[in-house]
């Protein structure tokens, strides 16, 4: 197990826990002890992947500005980055679009599998909770998502993980920085370096109980599923999430081997541990730290490069996501809306689900709220509205476990294409967990 890659050790450790949770569904008293006994440990590990996702976004962004000597290099960096970002979730929209609409997954689903559905899932708390956070969402003022970015108490920011104030904050800071004399500015860009490089070790740590922890989220997410044969019912509208996803992946590695010159199958690889967390704990928030430690020594983006796209691209490029909305919408407007399946309509979607997708919190689900939001663009009927989530709710959390890989992935291939563009792409400088410890344990 010690000469395994990390990779492949988690990736035993999810088939381990897939296997596990299947057993446990079929003992008596089984979910009550994956629950009590094998969930906290899953738990305890995303707990400690977000408890240094914002130190390491506040020194990583604050060291790699202030590292730029240049104010109008962030211009340049933060244009191409949005840039690119907008373009890969139009081109994820398009596929998913394409793929729904030659499918047709929800033309034919029985009146049966619909009441079956109905009758499970309309007035569950899942599905009301989303409902919710949508109209909330909703009743804000037009102009409400820029004024978030602007926090009024950063150390309430800090606390509630506001990724959006957090990059602000950052970015003013490292400016700020700029703007002073250099023997000054000094003493507080090494402490904002020596935190980076703290969290990054945090990070390598946190890794080694990787394989362990995924073992336990695939576990409990298994002993969820309490009903396959509606999970077969949705099989058609799944594959097409499923094979958008795939698209969008394929269409990332003819990027990084068209543009930066890298093997394909060599970012996988570099990029898999990440990809993996992302699978396993459906929070690009969670993953970041991971995202970003194998970006920077795995691949070899510069600091300043990956401390700004990756945290950025975390909170507003979810091109995962915004697929999944894509096809979403449409599948519910297959089975019960079908006379707003018209070209303006999906028009508007893809439209609705660019913007709903810079919104999308990096947390698991986040997608099926900004699906209301999407909907409710096209003026799909408010009293079908629960009926259509609760469509796609059963199948939910498996496909968004899917999507936030892609969305994972599509930051670490923008993060590239950006170095690249900029001249920041390196040979990789791999750090091992305990490349300078010179004691014993």
């Amino acid at each position: 197990m010690k000469k395994l890659a990390l990779h492949w050790k988690i990736l035993i450790g999810m088939i381990l826990g897939i296997i596990f949770g299947f057993i446990m569904n079929t003992v008596d008293g089984g979910k009550t002890f994956v629950g009590d006994w094998v969930k906290p440990f899953g738990t305890i590990f995303i707990n400690l992947l977000k408890l240094i996702a914002v130190p390491l976004i506040l020194a990583s962004l604050i060291k790699g500005v202030s590292d730029l000597k240049d104010i109008s290099k962030i211009k340049k960096m933060g244009l191409r980055t949005i840039a690119i970002y907008i373009v890969t979730t139009l081109v994820a929209i398009v596929i998913g679009l394409t793929i729904v609409n030659t499918v047709k997954p929800g033309e034919g689903m029985s009146v049966d599998t619909i009441e079956k559905i109905k009758e499970k899932y309309v007035s569950s708390d899942g599905v009301v909770d989303k409902l919710n956070k949508a109209s909330n969402q909703n009743e804000a003022g037009p102009l409400q998502a820029l004024v978030d970015i602007f926090p009024k108490n950063i150390f309430t920011a800090l606390g509630d993980a506001k990724m959006l104030q957090i990059i602000f904050f950052s970015l003013f800071v490292g400016i700020c920085l700029l703007l002073i004399p250099e023997k000054k500015a000094k003493p507080m860009v090494d402490f904002f370096d020596s935190l980076n490089e703290v969290v990054m070790k945090m990070v390598d740590l946190i890794m080694l109980f990787a394989p362990y922890a995924v073992f336990a989220l695939l576990a409990n997410v298994i002993i969820a599923f309490d009903d396959t044969e509606i999970l077969v019912k949705l099989l058609w509208y799944s594959l097409c999430v499923v094979l958008g996803l795939f698209l969008m992946i394929v269409f990332y590695l003819v990027i990084v081997a068209v543009y930066t010159k890298k093997s394909p199958l060599w970012f996988l690889q570099q990029i898999s541990p990440a990809q993996l967390l992302a699978f396993s704990t459906s929070s690009s928030a969670a993953t970041l730290p991971v995202t970003m430690e194998r970006v920077e020594e795995h691949i070899g983006v510069d600091k300043e490069v990956s401390g700004f796209v990756l945290p950025v691209g975390a909170t507003i490029n979810m091109d995962g996501t915004s697929l999944y909305q894509g096809v979403a919408a449409v599948f519910i407007m297959q089975v019960i809306w079908p006379e707003g399946l018209t070209f303006t309509n999906q028009l508007v979607i893809v439209f609705t689900a660019l913007l709903a997708s810079i919104g999308s919190a990096a947390v698991p689900s986040a997608g099926m709220v900004m699906l209301v939001i999407v909907l409710e663009s096209i003026g799909f009927p408010a009293e079908l509205m629960p009926i259509g989530l609760a469509l796609i709710f059963a199948v939910d959390r498996p496909l968004d476990m899917c999507r936030t890989t892609v969305n994972v992935t599509g930051d670490a291939t923008v993060s590239m294409l950006v170095a690249k563009s900029l001249d920041k792409l390196h040979e990789p400088k791999v750090k091992n967990w305990d490349d300078t410890y010179t004691g014993k344990i």
